[in-house]
């Protein structure tokens, strides 16, 4: 009776892999010397290339960024590297720029986009 017949009353089969060759015994593919077109493994020109991505807002390639915004954007990198968040809450955010020396020192204006509204009272703010 081969092994792999089942037997009256059992629910599996038995499977003899002994005979075959072990697929584990082969060399590791990773190892062997593959021509490539251009070779993506060394990192150097992948990590310069990052480092710009991380340096320009995608929405606005080619703007001028101020000083104080080029101080915000390395302060939320930093951050987030050194806290392995890449996508931080609006909290850290704040923490960010808290750190930074930021105070809500003047009254509160109008967010830049909307339409003015009028107050309560009648006066626009």
């Amino acid at each position: 009776m081969s092994t792999e017949e089942p037997t009256p009353g059992m629910d599996f089969v038995v499977t003899d892999r002994r005979e075959r060759t072990d697929r584990r015994n082969h060399g590791d593919r990773r190892k062997r010397s593959i021509p490539v077109a251009v070779e993506r493994r060394s990192g150097t020109d992948r990590r310069q290339q990052g480092e710009r991505r991380r340096q320009v807002d995608p929405t606005t390639c080619e703007r001028d960024y101020t000083d104080e915004e080029i101080v915000f954007m390395k302060a939320m990198d930093q951050y987030k590297r050194a806290n392995r968040r890449p996508f931080p809450t609006w909290s850290e955010v704040l923490e960010v720029l808290r750190s930074l020396g930021y105070r809500l020192t003047a009254e509160p204006t109008a967010l830049p986009g909307l339409p003015v509204q009028p107050a309560p009272n009648g006066t626009e703010h």
